[in-house]
């Protein structure tokens, strides 16, 4: 399986009002609840007004469209990961998953899940 490293810093942050959020940047994630509107960016373009902020994530994706029937596969990159004291922060997509992992903490992801077997590229 290939992970693809994205090559931007990313920030997870909490926004209040969506016209905030820069509707045509190429990258970002909102997921809104009726608790909160969460936002996935690069850090560049972070919004202004955020009511809490978390800089410092890097990231990657699995490659290609997963099949909604295929099972585990989250699930395994996360235990690796976890076994090897990295936390994460992932999000889905109808295609595929990202996973997050604080900038400090990439490099040694990316080392460890190739030393599983996955391709990075």
């Amino acid at each position: 399986m290939e992970l693809k490293k994205l090559e931007y810093d990313l920030t997870v942050c909490k926004v209040e009002v969506i016209m905030d959020i820069d509707m045509a940047a190429d990258f970002f994630f909102i997921g809104k609840t009726d608790e909160e509107m969460s936002l996935v960016c690069k850090t560049d373009d972070t919004p202004i007004n955020t009511t809490e902020r978390d800089d410092g994530w890097k990231g990657f994706r699995i490659q290609g469209v997963l099949d909604f029937f295929l099972i585990g596969i989250l699930s395994k990159l996360s235990g690796i990961l976890a076994e090897n004291n990295i936390g994460i922060f992932a999000v889905s997509t109808f295609n595929t998953d990202y996973i997050l992992v604080k900038a400090e903490n990439y490099e040694k992801a990316l080392s460890v899940l190739s030393a599983e077997g996955y391709t990075i590229v």
